[in-house]
């Protein structure tokens, strides 16, 4: 995992429901004047946004950055296509590692990292409905474990 350092703007908490991410990348993001704002004003959403390759650059689809208030007329559409920034080798290696079947690139978080946006998108593969069953077994379990602790603790 990605170390973080800054403030987590955006989370999609819904990835690790339903893929197995299996790496993690840093990567940059190309935003405008008014886009930057608003991710400093907490106003991300990537609950359904989805990376994919094209042209041999990553691009992040269906992410939606609120219009900044003060915007006016230099406002951003708020589901744009945004450009992420990767290294070459990194991009090449996640075009071989794509066209496999049920791998995809998802989107975990938007955050501000020494002044800049970063978003970290993750290599998933998609889970299917029995291991997103086991997985809510097992959160269960640890939560009711944790629970246990704790007033045993208490007593």
């Amino acid at each position: 995992m990605a170390k973080l350092d800054g403030k987590v703007v955006a989370q999609n908490k819904k990835a690790n429901h339903d893929y197995f991410i299996e790496e993690t990348y840093e990567t940059g993001i190309v935003l405008t004047g008014t886009e930057i704002k608003s991710i400093r004003a907490g106003k991300a959403n990537i609950k359904d946004s989805f990376a994919r390759i094209k042209n041999g650059e990553v691009f992040l689809w269906n992410a939606h950055i609120s219009p900044y208030e003060q915007g006016n007329r230099y406002n951003h559409d708020p589901l744009r296509t945004r450009k992420l920034l990767m290294k070459k080798k990194e991009i090449s290696k996640l075009i071989g590692i794509t066209k496999e079947q049920g791998y995809t690139l998802v989107p975990l978080k938007i955050y501000l990292k020494n002044g800049f946006a970063k978003v970290l998108i993750g290599l998933g593969k998609g889970k299917k409905n029995y291991d997103k069953r086991e997985s809510l077994k097992e959160k269960d379990a640890k939560r009711q474990i944790e629970k246990a602790f704790r007033e045993r603790q208490k007593q």
